[in-house]
């Protein structure tokens, strides 16, 4: 991936030298907004939140892809090199991206900085320095989207109150979402989930659960035998009913287990994007961490 990137910015500076693609055009698109580019969905889905009207959104990540192994296409890294704004997420979640970032023209945002992270467990991927899965904390989240709002209000300081009052407008909803978890998963029978892989790390410190992984942080990772056996006989010692799977990953591995141990599975969205139905659908970050709740409350057999 590395050499690929290489070349990609060789071909942007050669054009760049013919005054063709990949030239730093500033912040601003043609009507007046400021340029993001976000790496994939919940930082798009901020940057919208916060911007409204005055911002327009390039998600790096479409629709139905897996974010950690986004390669870049020479438009997209052209997209990074004239964007007023761009935000990633740093630690090795996307490391195409942050080979690129060199190339932003405008202002950068690592989303991590400001929130307190976790080190990445025992037999993750070699590139990741943490647990980037900070989204599905919606007090983390709420912290990435008040660093988007100052990012834009020193790209845009004419606009600052109406970033402002957009982020203050979405953090009051990510507020009562964690008021939610917090009430609906306060009264449990049980408080292990068994996930395809460990991205919910986060979201189960702060709910008071305890996440066992199928895999590690690599949706990709395939576990060998003896850990599969291992959470066979967790599931079976502790009376888990639920294995969850994942949207955006294949649930083979999480089926067969459920499959050896008797037990049901059902899906717990990590957020990393949307499917195609999911965005015709309506869906978004708010309504799929409701599901989450539900589908949670459900396994979990809360009160």
């Amino acid at each position: 991936m590395r050499m690929r990137l290489i070349l990609i910015i060789s071909t942007c500076v050669l054009l760049a030298g013919l005054g063709a693609a990949c030239s730093r055009r500033g912040n601003a698109s043609d009507d007046g907004r400021v340029q993001v580019v976000a790496s994939f969905y919940p930082l798009a889905e901020a940057a919208r939140q916060v911007g409204g009207d005055l911002v327009s959104v390039t998600n790096l990540t479409a629709p139905g892809v897996e974010p950690h192994d986004l390669e870049l296409t020479p438009t997209q890294v052209e997209s990074i090199a004239t964007a007023g704004l761009v935000i990633y997420l740093g630690g090795g979640f996307q490391p195409g991206v942050e080979d690129a970032i060199g190339e932003a023209g405008g202002s950068v945002l690592d989303a991590l900085q400001g929130v307190e992270t976790s080190a990445p467990p025992s037999g993750s991927e070699a590139s990741l320095t943490v647990d980037p899965h900070v989204w599905l904390d919606p007090e983390r989240y709420a912290r990435i989207v008040d660093e988007v709002r100052s990012s834009l209000a020193e790209i845009d300081p004419a606009h600052a109150d109406a970033f402002a009052a957009g982020a203050s407008a979405y953090e009051d909803q990510l507020r009562s979402l964690d008021t939610d978890f917090r009430a609906g998963l306060a009264n449990c029978q049980r408080t292990t989930i068994v996930t395809n892989h460990a991205a919910f790390g986060y979201l189960a410190a702060a709910y008071g659960l305890t996440q066992v992984g199928i895999s590690g942080l690599d949706p990709e990772a395939e576990p060998d035998p003896r850990r599969i056996a291992e959470i066979r006989d967790l599931v079976q010692q502790q009376g888990i009913t639920t294995i969850f799977t994942e949207d955006l990953v294949s649930p083979k591995v999480a089926e067969t287990l459920a499959n050896e141990a008797d037990v049901g599975t059902a899906v717990l969205h990590t957020l990393e994007g949307l499917t195609d139905s999911e965005v015709a659908a309506g869906a978004d970050y708010l309504s799929q961490m409701r599901e989450n709740l539900a589908t949670l409350r459900t396994a979990l057999a809360c009160a």
